[in-house]
């Protein structure tokens, strides 16, 4: 008899731990999943942005260089390189949390986390996503204007020049 409620026992046991559902199967794990796909797509997009700005930063010192000791021209390649700083810091920063994130995803998929912890982990990287990526935005914003500032000088140094 004693044996028999071993065997009870550990067929009740393999039946647990076989029934019991993959956390990754679960549909948040999935849509955290989905998450990620998108945060990845926005970090490439946001890095393909800064290697533009850099790109036009380059341009607009080349255009500069033509132009002595233009103190103007300095204080605009000045603000342009303090946007940038700002815009890899935060290309910097969105990486870091997409890799947290993916780390998320493998700790509630090995069982290490509860599903109710990845969801607020999760829920709490997906709004400081969504505050990088408004960011992100007003940095292109304000790249554009500046962008459009160094141009409007450009054409009436040009004019200034033809004028003589």
């Amino acid at each position: 008899m004693k044996n028999v409620f071993k065997l009870l026992a550990v067929i009740a046991v393999v039946l647990f731990a076989s029934c019991k559902q993959n956390p990754a199967d679960a549909p948040e794990h999935q849509a955290m999943v989905e998450d990620h796909k998108e945060m990845q797509v926005s970090h490439e997009m946001m890095a393909k942005d800064h290697s533009n700005m850099k790109d036009d930063h380059q341009q607009m010192i080349d255009a500069h260089g033509n132009i002595e000791n233009d103190s103007v021209h300095l204080m605009m390649e000045k603000r342009h390189t303090v946007l940038l700083d700002k815009h890899g810091n935060l290309i910097t920063s969105h990486e870091e949390l997409i890799n947290k994130h993916a780390g998320l995803e493998a700790k509630h998929a090995s069982g290490e986390i509860t599903l109710d912890q990845m969801v607020a982990e999760h829920q709490s990287m997906k709004l400081e996503h969504t505050k990088m990526e408004k960011e992100h935005l007003n940095v292109v914003k304000e790249h554009k204007v500046i962008e459009l500032e160094d141009q409007k000088m450009m054409k009436e140094d040009q004019d200034k020049m033809t004028d003589e």
